[in-house]
């Protein structure tokens, strides 16, 4: 999406200012400032919101904002005695004042291309159609409609479209996804539409559609997502609410099918390229087919799904997904004790994540991996500010929440671990990485003492499909330290099956807790177990 102002063009995709047609070069940090100012135009920013967000919450002083600043409205042709575009609020803070309007962009062809579609007559009528140009095939796009509102919905009647409007504005953080503009969906209302011909008139290579339905007091809002390329449906869901509580449930059913996105469409695109003769896979069919492998958490298959994204990034260097991927796989081998050499391992997830970050700062999934390569390090707090980096940029991805509520149960905060393990696990039910949530919520019971739940959490995680040897080790713990020596027992011979030479401080080296107290508990019950 391109953030259009003046003669100016934020493109948040590319990482660019453009005005007059003209490439602005522009430090990140200034650019970061004018996407903050600009997309929160109807606010005030407040100087400390400007520091938490563009500088991760770390210490700066009050000259180096205020040079950004400076930065910023030059870039942009403006200056503090004009403040035409962005204007100070003395001792507050800053906000955007422009006219913006919002422009979509997709890459074609190695070249960039702005779709633009000229009004249109309805999908059922069999007149003059629009010509649109293909999008990318490798970035995913969507087109959600307008929901459809089913019977007379009263005075809820615009409820149908302002879900599919605000699907579009969350949809739109999901930088991997190129989301179509409303001006152009909204355009396509049909009683049943066809995601093939919808595809056809938007180049998109998915459908999000649904239905509303107000039966008495009850509210049903149904949705599903659909591959144009063969109309097949992917993914749908239901959700019934009494009509007393609309305003939660629309904030229940925006997080649930973000998250759904983040994990059915690219599983959907795995599935596709396992159909591609491997010598045919392009960079994004060797990312999403990567994916397939990386979450299975074994050595085997970290290691082939490894190759495929080092195979993407050799494809596109500028693949910002592939290069958090390749670190996510190097943080699994330092993690789980897949590599010899630790330190290398640690230094190359560390290395992929800071690429992923220099070429797209924004994408959520980038500051996931730069979070996690700080858990290696055990540097708690500095994982934290990138977590919570991912999650503004991203509020509904399931896996920066559960990531985030590691960080709290390790540090001690437990009750906050579990508040977001438990988000995490709501936002995707079906996750190949529910089993880690499981068992993050077994560490934040840990963390409050409460022995009994962490056992019940950890003993369910560990018997989740694709539980590695932590997880195993965190039911071990859980057990022993709530007084059960001889479930304990038991997953310590599994753990000792699953990797013969761990030792205590393997483990603690991947749960690198903060509390010395919490840390020398453990350290007894693993030792009971003879590790």
């Amino acid at each position: 999406m391109i953030l259009c102002f003046e003669d100016c063009e934020l493109d948040r995709d590319k990482v660019e200012l453009r005005r007059a047609g003209e490439l602005i070069a522009v430090e990140p940090q200034v650019f970061a400032l004018l996407v903050l100012l600009v997309e929160n135009r109807e606010r005030m920013v407040s100087r400390d919101e400007i520091v938490a967000r563009v500088w991760e919450g770390r210490i700066v002083s009050e000259s180096a904002l205020d040079s950004r600043v400076k930065s910023a409205r030059r870039a942009i042709g403006d200056d503090g005695r004009a403040q035409r575009l962005i204007r100070t609020l003395h001792g507050q803070g800053y906000r955007f004042v422009g006219t913006v309007r919002e422009a979509a962009s997709a890459r074609r062809d190695g070249g960039d291309a702005t779709i633009v579609l000229a009004s249109a007559p309805a999908l059922a009528s069999s007149e003059a159609s629009v010509v649109t140009p293909p999008l990318a095939a490798a970035r995913p796009s969507i087109a959600v409609l307008p929901l459809r509102p089913i019977g007379d919905l009263g005075k809820y009647a615009p409820l149908a479209d302002a879900l599919a409007d605000e699907l579009i504005a969350e949809l739109s953080r999901l930088r991997w996804l190129f989301v179509i503009a409303r001006g152009s969906t909204f355009r396509l209302r049909a009683a049943e539409p066809d995601p093939v011909a919808v595809g056809e008139r938007l180049g998109a290579r998915y459908v999000l559609s649904g239905a509303v339905e107000l039966s008495g007091r009850t509210l049903t809002v149904t949705v599903q997502l659909a591959d144009t390329r063969d109309g097949g449906v992917v993914w749908g869901d239901r959700f019934v609410s009494k009509v007393a509580d609309v305003h939660e449930t629309r904030s229940t059913i925006l997080a649930r099918v973000v998250a759904a996105m983040e994990l059915q469409i690219p599983l959907h695109e795995a599935q596709a390229a396992r159909l591609i003769a491997p010598d045919d896979l392009d960079a994004w069919s060797a990312y999403h087919l990567g994916l397939q492998h990386v979450y299975r958490f074994n050595q085997a298959d970290n290691a082939i799904a490894g190759e495929l994204f080092a195979r993407a990034v050799a494809g596109d260097p500028t693949f910002t997904r592939a290069h958090a991927a390749l670190s996510f796989t190097r943080f699994q081998d330092a993690f789980v004790g897949y590599a010899r050499d630790r330190h290398a391992a640690v230094l190359d997830a560390r290395r992929h994540a800071e690429r992923s970050i220099e070429l797209d700062p924004l994408d959520p999934f980038a500051n996931l991996v730069m979070g996690r390569s700080h858990w290696l390090e055990g540097d708690l707090d500095a994982s934290t500010g990138w977590l919570e980096r991912a999650t503004r940029l991203s509020p509904s991805y399931a896996h920066a929440i559960y990531a985030r509520a590691f960080t709290h149960a390790v540090s001690g905060r437990g009750a906050e671990g579990k508040g977001d393990a438990d988000l995490a696990m709501a936002l995707s039910p079906l996750d190949p990485l529910h089993y880690a949530m499981a068992a993050t919520r077994a560490l934040g019971h840990l963390a409050c003492g409460e022995y009994a739940e962490a056992a019940a959490w950890s003993e369910t995680a560990a018997h989740e499909p694709g539980a590695h040897v932590v997880i195993v080790i965190i039911a071990l713990v859980a057990h022993e330290i709530g007084g059960d020596h001889a479930r304990a027992a038991s997953w310590a011979a599994v753990a000792r099956r699953r990797a013969p030479g761990i030792t205590h401080e393997d483990f603690l080296r991947s749960l690198p807790f903060s509390d010395p107290r919490e840390r020398e508990r453990i350290v007894r019950a693993l030792a009971a177990h003879g590790f």
